[in-house]
């Protein structure tokens, strides 16, 4: 059986750092190729930063699109896992699986998905409302495995991949101003767009699509307290260890912050 390990806090060294929970993502997926009897839960809430994906790169007018978000007091980062543009602040919780896999047993990317779809029905049961998982085509982010009660959308989720370690993230908007995220998202792309026809799809965002989680389970949520009622449903079948950064993790992170560094300076410098 998995043994559970939290990751949450930032070291203090590393704590100015804006891309820390990205590289240290990805750090951790190449810990557990190393140690496949474990399993690790990473929250890592970051506030007021617009979380691209690499297709946005491709927006005709991608520079004028990200100064409209700079100048609302965003920080702009490329994410290296898949999807587009996502708003994180102080009412969003983003949290990971991270699991290996063995040469023997490859998990697909749909059963990776359902996973973490599974975690947050267990956690959410208690609250009585259906949690579906379907496309909501005009949320930002939009994709198969979205959460949503009542139609309206609260998650996204997304993968990261490595041999034999996987890195399930997801997005949950708690509290605060949803319609304002979806807002800036949709002004995002139409500055982005001016209205031109692009090989690449980005979704025509409707703010009236996505809601907070604490709205659609009508009690008062905080993202502290979804980070205990997540790890609850962990606990409940055994004691989750406090993780720490390893010499091995913390090369790993400085590999890949590295390497974020350098693929948004080479994005950014083209505008």
């Amino acid at each position: 059986m998995t043994n559970y390990f939290i990751y949450e806090d930032v070291p203090t060294a590393l704590q100015g750092d804006k891309l820390f929970n990205f590289a240290i993502g990805d750090a951790l997926i190449r810990e557990v190729v190393r140690k496949p009897d474990q399993t690790l839960l990473h929250f890592w809430p970051i506030e007021n930063m617009i979380i691209l994906g690499m297709v946005d790169t491709k927006l005709p007018y991608l520079s004028e699109a990200v100064n409209t978000l700079q100048e609302s007091n965003y920080e702009v980062v490329v994410r290296p896992a898949g999807g587009l543009a996502v708003v994180a602040d102080a009412g969003i919780l983003n949290f990971s699986i991270i699991l290996a896999e063995s040469n023997e047993e490859k998990m697909t990317i749909d059963e990776g998905y359902a996973i973490m779809v599974d975690v947050i029905r267990q956690a959410f049961a208690p609250f009585g409302k259906q949690i579906e998982a379907y496309e909501i085509v005009d949320s930002y982010c939009p994709g198969k495995f979205d959460l949503s009660i009542d139609g309206k959308k609260f998650a996204g989720i997304a993968q990261r991949r490595f041999k034999n370690g996987i890195g399930i993230m997801i997005y949950l908007s708690v509290e605060g101003n949803q319609q304002k995220r979806g807002e800036i998202i949709r002004d995002f792309y139409q500055v982005g767009l001016k209205g031109e026809e692009t090989r690449w799809h980005f979704p025509d965002v409707d703010p009236d699509c996505m809601a907070n989680l604490s709205d659609l389970l009508g009690v008062s949520l905080t993202v502290p307290q979804v980070r205990d009622i997540i790890l609850a449903t962990y606990e409940k079948e055994k004691p989750v260890k406090t993780g720490y950064y390893n010499e091995e993790i913390l090369a790993d992170y400085t590999a890949a912050n590295q390497k974020m560094i350098k693929r948004n300076e080479q994005i950014f410098s083209k505008e």
